[in-house]
């Protein structure tokens, strides 16, 4: 009997979770993951979405050892931004691809940033076990709705948003990237 009522109660969390993707989904338009799994910006959401990268820019965030910072030094480049959380699994899966995507189109000037939605202490205990190719940051729990001014109305993590060097949201996806998708969108910048 036990046992039929834990499975009961998974399946009824696996159907709310699924809701609240679809929820999510459906408010931001259907954009949310398109074919490529990448939505590209349209005319009607670059206006919106111009805010949210002037929110980024402004973002209060502090570097692993709790000092100040400014995203505002990323103005002018194409940046790659992955929002993220140490105990995301998918968050956690995808660093050593965007390591080498890092690596791989820093000779074209594009720059991939962490932005931690996570404690600092949970963030700097991390970052002490897992080496990272590219700077992170602290966003703490506020990082959620820089992610949400993007589009993320599910509040899902990994969220990543690709903006180009005239600060125009080109890109975002919901989950874990796929290499071969995102290396498609930077191919463009």
């Amino acid at each position: 009997m036990n046992t039929k009522r834990i499975l009961a109660g998974v399946a009824v969390a696996a159907v709310a979770a699924c809701g609240g993707i679809l929820a999510g989904h459906l408010a931001s338009g259907g954009h949310e993951g398109s074919a490529t799994g990448i939505t590209n910006a349209d005319a009607a959401t670059v206006a919106g979405k111009q805010s949210a990268v002037d929110q980024l820019w402004s973002a209060a965030v502090t570097n692993p050892d709790g000092k100040p910072q400014s995203l505002a030094i990323y103005k002018g480049h194409p940046i790659v931004v992955n929002f993220w959380a140490s105990w995301c699994g998918p968050c956690v899966e995808e660093m050593p691809e965007l390591s080498a995507l890092h690596r791989e189109y820093a000779k074209k000037g594009i720059q991939f940033v962490g932005l931690g939605v996570d404690s600092a202490a949970n963030i700097k205990t991390f970052l002490g076990k897992v080496k990272v190719d590219y700077p992170i940051y602290i966003a703490g729990f506020g990082g959620a709705d820089v992610a949400r001014a993007f589009g993320n109305n599910a509040g899902g993590l990994p969220y990543t948003v690709v903006i180009d060097a005239n600060g125009a949201v080109r890109a975002t996806k919901l989950g874990q990237i796929k290499p071969d998708e995102l290396r498609h969108t930077l191919d463009a910048l």
